[in-house]
């Protein structure tokens, strides 16, 4: 039995940021990953997906060519070279990553992790002892059972496919949904998403969501909410999807479906039981401290924590504070309320804090400043198609406890209201604030 003072179970953005203070703190380290070091968002998610969404956002420019008085030929996307690309520019990371973890006396072992006691792992034939083990194995898309749902592809599959389809359906009206929609429909591809319940997006301002369907309808993307998708059949070829929306079944063909109905954390297959931990269908019981409430020794972190959003900035920032709680003790305590969001759609819609109906659901006296920012100088100058806010503020402190913008480079915004919502910075202090102009930033005085 190899002895180390932490294992930790997924070389992802939540494992490597485990290994920050750990090692700081001069404690043999040890991450098991069956794949790529990095896990879904350098490989397989976040990064590559931008790649593919930067060029939704030349198109863009390229088709508002004519309202800055340009003369451009109608643009031609070879999808293939795009993919191409996108492999090019995410094909080092995992080798960089290795070389990161060696240099800070990580040991590194490939392969999949099963637990043989409530403080040993198994990994191909090594046996792993440790007093602090970390389970940040990640997400994987949730299954669906419905007929035929092994015709469904995931995001995956998307992000290694050269060939540009004619038609796409997304089951699930989620974050992957919307941005890879906006993708393939700037790149001309008949873009359908079905939700099974009535609000889009679930997480983000309702508003602002509706901003957001409102400019996803007028750029094609068909829309269903209330929809169940009843079974997906092959004809002729392509994908025959069937689903009850108002009692009436209905149907639509596309070349691919895409499962977006979330992801559910990736626990299966390491034994949660011989390592005595308690769980719900993989949600681990854990405390404030991101530890497992029947195995002490055991912390929980990134998408494998069912009750926090699964985003890479949050997976690292939970590790960070798992790898402090190993050395300093179990003291140190997530705080969400200051993480911005942002769906990379285009425009981009981009989050922080509560949604208005979060904050009236707390009691909260708040004032909700609402803009149609689309007549602005700096809107208009850029020729958006859509500009929108809504900031929250409390009314007799003059916190800003919310902030949603859609367009108007929200997702950089986005980072001035967390700002001064973890240093406890005003509205009017905001407004006070000399910008530089002409900018979106200086609009943030007018948005309150």
């Amino acid at each position: 039995m190899e002895k180390y003072d932490v294992v930790i179970l997924g070389g992802g953005n939540a494992g490597m940021g485990v290994t920050v203070a750990t090692r700081a703190a001069g404690l043999s380290v040890a991450i098991i990953e069956p794949h790529d070091l990095g896990g879904t968002c350098p490989n397989r998610g976040c990064t590559p997906k931008k790649v593919l969404v930067a060029a939704a956002h030349a198109l863009d420019e390229i088709g508002k060519a004519d309202r800055h008085a340009i003369i451009v030929d109608k643009p031609r996307l070879d999808w293939a070279a795009l993919i191409e690309r996108e492999k090019a520019i995410i094909r080092e990371i995992p080798s960089r990553l290795s070389g990161l973890m060696a240099r800070r006396g990580v040991d590194v072992i490939s392969g999949e992790a099963t637990f043989i006691g409530s403080n040993a792992i198994r990994v191909n034939d090594r046996e792993l002892e440790a007093k602090n083990i970390v389970i940040a194995t990640g997400s994987k898309p949730r299954p669906l059972p419905i007929p035929g749902a092994h015709l469904l592809t995931i995001s995956d599959d998307i992000l290694n496919d050269p060939v540009l389809p004619r038609a796409v359906v997304f089951v699930g009206g989620g974050v992957i949904a919307f941005e890879l929609g906006h993708v393939y429909a700037r790149a001309g591809v008949d873009v359908t998403i079905i939700e099974a319940l009535p609000q889009l997006l679930a997480g983000f301002d309702e508003d602002a969501v509706g901003q957001l369907r409102g400019e996803s309808e007028r750029l094609g993307i068909g829309i269903h909410t209330k929809a169940w998708v009843k079974r997906i059949d092959e004809a002729n070829g392509r994908l025959r999807v069937s689903f009850t929306k108002d009692g009436i079944e209905r149907l639509v063909e596309a070349d691919r479906v895409v499962n977006c109905a979330g992801r559910v954390a990736n626990v299966e297959g390491i034994d949660l039981g011989a390592g005595v931990i308690v769980h719900r269908e993989g949600r681990i019981e854990i405390d404030d401290c991101l530890r497992s409430r029947s195995n002490p020794d055991v912390y929980v972190c990134g998408d494998t924590v069912w009750n926090s959003p699964q985003l890479s900035p949050i997976a690292t920032y939970e590790g960070a504070i798992v790898g402090r709680n190993i050395v300093d003790g179990p003291k140190h305590r997530p705080n969400y309320t200051h993480i911005p969001a942002s769906l990379y759609t285009v425009p981009t819609l981009a989050g922080v804090g509560l949604t208005e109906a979060k904050a009236r659901e707390q009691g909260l006296r708040v004032k909700a400043h609402v803009n149609d920012m689309k007549d602005w100088l700096s809107a208009k100058t850029y020729a958006e198609t859509i500009a929108w806010s809504k900031i929250i503020v409390e009314e007799n402190t003059g916190r800003v406890v919310g902030a949603h913008v859609v367009g108007h480079a929200g997702e950089e915004l986005i980072h001035i209201f967390a700002l001064a919502m973890k240093h406890g910075i005003t509205a009017s202090q905001l407004s006070d604030m000399v910008y530089c102009f002409p900018t979106f930033s200086a609009d943030i005085k007018n948005m309150m």
